[in-house]
């Protein structure tokens, strides 16, 4: 009897706890991806950081980790690329770790809301609610993200024009 208890308290806390990640994602056709990569950052109970791929954050980088309002791992990521980019090879090497390691630091920022948001709010549906409220994500991301890489392009299809109309 108190095996069964056990079980059905174990299986709403599973429900609960993907009610939050499903809150957080805010978008459904992506919480199954992030669910499962939670789960393999979290080995019985303890946060470990593993590769779960993401071609998002191998070609969007600091853009993808803004996009889910992961503002101190953006900037961390932005500078640390803005600083060691000059150096050959480099930033090919920061976008193969940023495809493998950014969605641990998205889901190391929906452990902490999600410690915040349980430390104040009592009511399950309240704190899916204010989830959805301090989770999901920034669409306006995507078109800075494209105008940028627009504006890059056009620079670079400038620079070979000069380049190749310049005498020699």
């Amino acid at each position: 009897m108190q095996d069964m208890q056990e079980q059905e308290s174990n299986r709403e806390e599973e429900e609960y706890y993907n009610a939050m990640i499903e809150a957080f994602i805010d978008k459904d056709e992506k919480t199954q991806w992030y669910q499962n990569a939670f789960k393999k950052f979290n080995v019985n109970g303890v946060d470990t950081m593993k590769w779960h791929w993401s071609w998002w954050a191998f070609g969007g980088g600091a853009g993808f980790l803004l996009y889910r309002k992961q503002y101190l791992y953006a900037f961390i990521l932005f500078f640390s690329s803005f600083i060691l980019g000059a150096i050959p090879f480099v930033t090919f090497i920061i976008m193969i770790l940023s495809g493998g390691y950014a969605t641990y630091f998205i889901y190391k920022g929906f452990k902490n809301k999600l410690a915040e948001i349980e430390a104040k709010i009592e009511d399950k549906e309240k704190r899916i609610e204010t989830m959805r409220e301090v989770g999901g994500y920034h669409t306006w991301v995507i078109w800075v993200y494209a105008l940028l890489s627009l504006f890059m392009f056009a620079t670079l299809i400038t620079m070979l024009n000069v380049t190749m109309n310049t005498p020699l």
